[in-house]
């Protein structure tokens, strides 16, 4: 489902390419415009409404890509909202409490299942279990009666999907007819083009904005 949701995003980033980054979890995508974005003269209701029904058309064409033998059982939709923030900081600072969300949210729901599913709670003692307790707290339960490390759990589904453009070669098969050839002979081409490529890492330390500076450029 999150492979799913990650391939509808950069289908909208290839259709709206002055989208510079994304950054997905759960069942949510964040797209932030180039600053300087002139698209549609700036109106939020293209915006909001293109992404949108972008976004939504793509998971249905898409979906027995992922799910094969499971139909899809209702016509599925997605909501959202434009924001214009003023700073680059105050939008680095969005882009972090998503990550925390995605955090906070995964740590939570792998105790709670690992308590249904391992130890036989039902939903509600689950819940009752872990009320009040700390993130500490949550760790201790893994480790301490399911040896589940938290720290080692799969990085999409802890920092969740980040979205930003790079240069990838691509392997194509090619027919190529020469003079003195009647029939074309196939040929392996490699070819490198830009495309938006999904990437499970911090987005909330300084470490990623150094090594990609040119995704907040004031000319980006």
């Amino acid at each position: 489902a999150l492979h799913l949701m990650t391939k509808c995003a950069q289908t909208v980033m290839e259709e709206l390419e002055d989208i510079v980054i994304a950054y997905g979890q759960s069942d949510e995508y964040s797209f932030v415009f180039k600053r300087k974005t002139n698209w549609f003269k700036r109106r939020a209701s293209k915006f909001m409404t293109h992404v949108a029904s972008q976004f939504a058309s793509s998971y249905v064409f898409y979906w027995r890509d992922y799910f094969e033998d499971q139909p899809l059982l209702y016509p599925p939709g997605f909501d959202g909202r434009v924001v214009v923030y003023p700073s680059n900081q105050t939008l680095k600072d969005y882009l972090s409490w998503r990550q925390a969300d995605c955090h906070i949210n995964n740590l939570y729901n792998t105790v709670f299942w690992a308590l249904i599913q391992q130890s036989g709670l039902t939903p509600v003692q689950a819940q009752g279990r872990l009320q009040g307790t700390l993130a500490a707290d949550k760790n201790e339960i893994l480790f301490s009666e399911f040896n589940i490390n938290y720290n080692n759990e799969p990085l999409m589904y802890r920092k969740g999907t980040v979205l930003i453009w790079q240069k990838v070669d691509e392997v194509m098969t090619k027919e190529i007819k020469l003079p003195t050839e009647m029939e074309g002979k196939k040929m392996a081409v490699t070819r490198t083009r830009t495309k938006p490529v999904p990437l499970h890492c911090d987005i909330i330390g300084d470490a990623f904005w150094k090594e990609h500076p040119d995704i907040l450029d004031e000319d980006s």
